[in-house]
């Protein structure tokens, strides 16, 4: 399974706009292109960082949508009314405990490491933090996406609430140092989100 990530530093005033358009617009046109298995959004309306992710089913499937995609993202980032980036990945695990609920937020931890070590790293992550993660206050679900070239990642773990996630994070925190250096890797950027959009059907990846 694999993954695009498209980062868009939003006008704060536009993210409610912006969610719109990524409902009623990018999703569907989206969802009927061969091999796409779905799309969800994470939104921080304090500094406009929006993140819309769309699932594949192969790597092959992901490239053939690039340049129908292309006009999709450009007209999205202007209804934001800022810039993309874009980023692509291999989903290397994805492990539900429940679906997310209305009013569910995210966490997104962004790593790098040696790329010669990143099976080190994905076994790290199934074997010890995801374990450790399950048992923080609201866990719902996570995820992590590695570029096996680059030696990044990036670890988005679903929460039922923000409350839930305000009250988890010195634990979360511990949990992810611990792992990190386990891992043999370092931590880039930590941010929260709202999960405005979660479509991703996505199986099961341990």
């Amino acid at each position: 399974m694999f993954a695009r990530s498209t980062t868009i530093h939003a006008r704060t005033s536009a993210i409610d706009a912006g969610i719109a358009h990524v409902r009623d617009e990018v999703m569907p046109a989206v969802e009927g292109m061969q091999g796409c298995i779905g799309l969800s959004l994470l939104v921080d309306r304090r500094s406009g960082r929006c993140i819309v992710t769309t699932a594949w089913e192969t790597e092959q499937a992901m490239h053939d949508s690039a340049v129908r995609v292309r006009s999709i993202r450009e007209r999205a980032a202007e209804t934001f009314g800022g810039n993309a980036e874009v980023q692509e990945w291999e989903i290397a695990v994805l492990h539900r405990d429940h679906r997310s609920r209305e009013g569910a937020c995210a966490r997104a931890i962004w790593v790098e490491g040696d790329p010669s070590r990143a099976d080190t790293a994905i076994e790290t992550y199934k074997s010890h933090a995801l374990p450790e993660m399950e048992g923080l206050e609201g866990f719902c679900s996570a995820s992590l996406m590695v570029d096996r070239g680059s030696g990044r990642g990036v670890s988005t773990v679903t929460f039922d609430s923000a409350d839930a996630m305000d009250r988890n994070r010195e634990q979360a925190a511990a949990v992810r140092e611990t792992n990190t250096r386990r891992a043999g890797i370092r931590v880039t950027d930590v941010r929260e989100f709202e999960l405005a959009l979660a479509h991703l059907r996505v199986p099961e990846l341990v």
